[in-house]
């Protein structure tokens, strides 16, 4: 008997519990650790920032899924992992034993490393369902008492997509209210060029984007460096390739929400040769600890280098197919383990990406995520907005009915191709 324990019960945790259940033999046990017992669609909160979606359209109880797929959930958090005991301490102080651990927690937000940034300090986050509910709030404020508008993400972020959704469905939003001509906009951002995305580009997302920057009348500010927050202003330095301060901005604002850098969360952080001095878990090619062989990694929470030198630090995302082919690998390479095999399943990390405006958006394959690629593919139009509307309703039915198949890839190119032929009709 195994006791397979899943650490985290987001996107990644959520998934990886469910398919692991297939992998199990019948006296093994898989045990799922997350903060509460409520499984929430993080793409789905640029849209809960703005009205368009209410919580209980993008929050799932785990409660009877789990008991239907006989996972059993534990809704406290991780305090400490102890790898070398191979235990989880709960916050409660209860511990946790494990045979094989996933560590699938996501990533902690850095607000903390710039000055007055962030929901405790002068701007708002989409990255967290409160956070998203409560920069909602702060919008509707907004549009009683218009004015400047800040949108993108800082020096360290890795999740750029969710910043030009976001930029992009506000712009939508206050056209719909009559409101755009009172909003001048900025996108400020540490990439080195707007459509980087963390990626170096993908297909030609860089006059994509900028087009709809242009479209819309969204200044951008590229090689930024958020230096401090205050009330209704941010200090932003423009770097220059050899490092020096090209330029610096002080920038009025009425509203913002940046993405932040990403961090391990604090149950694993500092646990040497686990994690990288960030706090991210080391794993091998088959998504395994090379010091701690029964501990994986998967998910945002994974150390991976950036895809090359920037003049600001820019991170690699973890977009959802990467993280699927991540959980799908770990599932197949623990089932052959229980068996007695040797691991040898390896994640795809192929990228298929839907950034929805509001009224029309951009789409990207990159395969594999990280160039060089075989397929390095964008495009845009109404159809995105569509593809996304329809993969968010899969998603959710996935995760209410406990479906374990992984089909993510599949499912989002067939959503590309009746989207545009709906668009196309």
């Amino acid at each position: 008997m195994a006791e397979i324990v899943v650490l985290g019960a987001g996107l990644s945790g959520t998934t990886m519990a469910l398919e692991m259940v297939l992998h199990t033999r019948k006296e093994d046990h898989v045990t799922l650790i997350g903060q509460g017992h409520h499984y929430q669609f993080v793409p789905s909160n640029p849209w809960v920032a703005v009205g368009w979606r209410q919580r209980a359209d993008v929050e799932v109880d785990l409660t009877d899924v789990t008991r239907r797929k006989k996972i059993r959930m534990i809704d406290v958090g991780a305090k400490r992992v102890h790898p070398a005991e191979n235990r989880v301490e709960l916050e409660n102080g209860e511990m946790v034993t494990y045979d094989y651990l996933i560590v699938a927690t996501g990533p902690e937000l850095a607000f903390d490393e710039i000055p007055g940034f962030g929901p405790e300090g002068h701007t708002e986050s989409i990255c967290q369902l409160a956070h998203a509910e409560r920069a909602r709030t702060a919008f509707e404020a907004f549009c009683k008492k218009p004015g400047p508008a800040i949108f993108g993400a800082v020096q360290g972020a890795s999740c750029f997509g969710p910043a030009y959704e976001f930029a992009m469905i506000v712009e939508t939003e206050l056209r719909k209210r009559r409101l755009r001509d009172r909003v001048p906009m900025t996108f400020v951002t540490s990439e080195p060029y707007v459509g980087h995305l963390g990626l170096d580009g993908v297909g030609n997302t860089k006059d994509l984007l900028e087009g709809e920057f242009r479209d819309r009348h969204i200044k951008f500010i590229t090689s930024a460096r958020v230096k401090e927050v205050r009330p209704g202003t941010m200090l932003v330095e423009e770097i220059a390739e050899d490092g020096s301060v090209r330029k610096t901005h002080e920038l009025p604002f009425a509203y913002s929400v940046m993405m932040p850098a990403f961090r391990g969360v604090a149950a694993v952080r500092g646990l040497e040769k686990l994690v990288n001095p960030r706090g991210f878990v080391i794993v091998d090619e088959h998504q395994r600890n090379p010091t701690y062989p029964n501990v994986f990694g998967i998910g945002v929470g994974i150390a991976i280098p950036p895809v090359g030198s920037t003049p600001v630090p820019v991170g690699v995302p973890k977009t959802g197919f990467m993280i699927e082919s991540m959980v799908t690998a770990t599932a197949n390479n623990i089932g052959t383990l229980l068996r007695g095999g040797t691991p040898g399943a390896r994640a795809t990390w192929n990228a298929v990406c839907l950034a929805d405006f509001g009224d029309g958006g951009v789409a990207f394959v990159a395969q594999p995520q990280i160039p060089p690629r075989n397929v390095n593919w964008a495009s845009s139009g109404t159809w995105v907005h569509l593809a996304k509307i329809g993969f968010e309703k899969y998603f959710m039915r996935k995760v209410r009915t406990g479906t374990n198949e992984p089909f993510y890839e599949r499912f989002m190119l067939k959503q590309l191709h009746i989207a545009k032929l709906k668009e196309t009709n």
